[in-house]
């Protein structure tokens, strides 16, 4: 059995635990209190070794490029196209909610306003990316600390030449250790999903994937907009290769994004597919992937750009040009500054109506009326934040001549 079991490709051992859960929530929905343990323990497997891979690889893949002109230039294109794909996403929402107008007669007024807390200045987010203790970044797990602790690291090693080829030997053999570690968590994705989908759907009903109506269908459209079409033609006009063998190589990794509703906790498992499936090179998975993981969020730009026209339509404020430019902008701007956990795009609102003269009373009774039904949301929005990450590594990778086209083009190796 066990050897049957392991003969099934992987993605499809989820798929069809994913149906299950599904299905065992339906049929049994007490039932899933029992089951619950499986999905907390492999989410906690998960997160546990987010921080330990983007200090490593990234750290591991900058010393493996070796040389600084390279570097600049993998920066630079890494950084341009997950700008790109940012604000094509804030347009994206924008304009399925201005064909949708979801927002129209909202009842925000039946709604419980809920507390937004203190908001973070663009001064304490710059100022954030320099820890002060290493371990607490560590520990706390904020990403664009450690993102520069490794990029200092990796350059550090690199500029430092021959004295530092001992370290980045470390490095690397630290990051193929973790990638093996990555593997064995990965067997247990489908029990981990399982538990996951039965407790989101006897929390919240088989209704839960539509239960806000007219913002959930735009999620949904504007979510397949950005996967099907703009990483579509990211990857044929940009990358010029072809779609089809992307997707089938990325499926696993949009599952755990689907399940868990964090690019964080996707992290692992993308780097995971990124090397086996779409033949990426170490140097540029190691590198991309994570910094992708704290900026590249297609989804949650896509879901700021319409939550903040859904509110402005349900508050009746006039929809002018200079309005839809400044959604646009401080959109893509706080989707870059959101952490990478479930919700917290959800309170990035406040950065973006009060620059269109929405209070922060307002913003509260908006965020009270969506958070019941967030979990789902954010679950859907977190596939195109996925896929985005991947496919802006698949381009890199290719424009840096770190592709291996043929395991690309052969898809899924399990």
């Amino acid at each position: 059995m066990l050897r049957g079991w392991f003969a099934i490709p992987l993605w499809q051992r989820v798929l069809g635990a994913l149906a299950l859960g599904l299905v065992f929530a339906l049929v049994w929905p007490a039932g899933t209190q029992y089951v619950a343990f499986m999905g907390d323990l492999f989410v906690r497997a998960i997160r546990m070794l987010v921080a330990p891979i983007v200090l490593v690889t990234i750290a591991s893949g900058i010393t493996a490029l070796a040389d600084p002109k390279r570097l600049g230039s993998l920066g630079g294109r890494t950084i341009g196209l997950f700008a790109a794909t940012t604000a094509i996403a804030v347009s994206v929402g924008m304009g399925v909610a201005t064909l949708i107008r979801p927002g129209v007669g909202a009842p925000l007024g039946t709604a419980a306003p809920h507390p937004l807390g203190p908001a973070v200045t663009p001064y304490d987010q710059l100022i954030g990316i320099i820890p002060l203790n290493i371990v607490d970044a560590l520990a706390k797990g904020d990403m664009l600390a450690l993102i520069f602790v490794a990029i200092l690291f990796g350059v550090g090693t690199v500029l430092a030449g021959q004295p530092g080829k001992p370290f980045a030997a470390l490095l690397q053999s630290l990051s193929s250790v973790l990638l093996r570690i990555v593997g064995l968590v990965m067997e247990a994705t489908p029990f981990g999903v399982f538990a996951l989908i039965a407790g989101a759907v006897a929390t919240n009903g088989a209704a839960v994937f539509v239960h806000v109506g007219w913002l959930a269908l735009a999620v949904l459209l504007g979510s397949a907009i950005q996967l099907l079409v703009v990483h579509s033609l990211l990857l044929k006009l940009v990358a010029r290769l072809p779609v089809l063998p992307f997707f089938r190589g990325i499926v696993d990794a949009l599952v755990i994004a689907f399940s868990t509703a964090s690019s964080s906790a996707t992290l692992p498992v993308a780097m995971r597919v990124a090397e086996r499936n779409l033949g990426v090179g170490r140097p540029i998975l190691s590198t991309v992937l994570p910094l992708g993981a704290s900026i590249g969020k297609d989804g949650t730009a896509m879901y700021v750009g319409l939550l903040s026209m859904f509110a402005l339509q349900a508050f009746g404020t006039p929809l002018t040009p200079q309005i839809y430019g400044v959604v646009l902008l401080t959109g893509a701007l706080a989707a870059f500054g959101t952490a990478p956990v479930p919700s917290t795009s959800l309170f990035m609102l406040a950065a973006v109506l009060s620059a269109v003269g929405i209070a922060p009373e307002q913003t509260a009774l908006v965020v009270g009326f969506v958070l019941p039904f967030d979990r789902l949301l954010d679950m859907t929005r977190t596939v195109p934040s996925a896929s985005a990450n991947l496919a802006v590594t698949v381009t890199v990778a290719r424009l840096e001549g770190e592709l291996d086209e043929a395991v690309y083009r052969a898809g899924p190796s399990t």
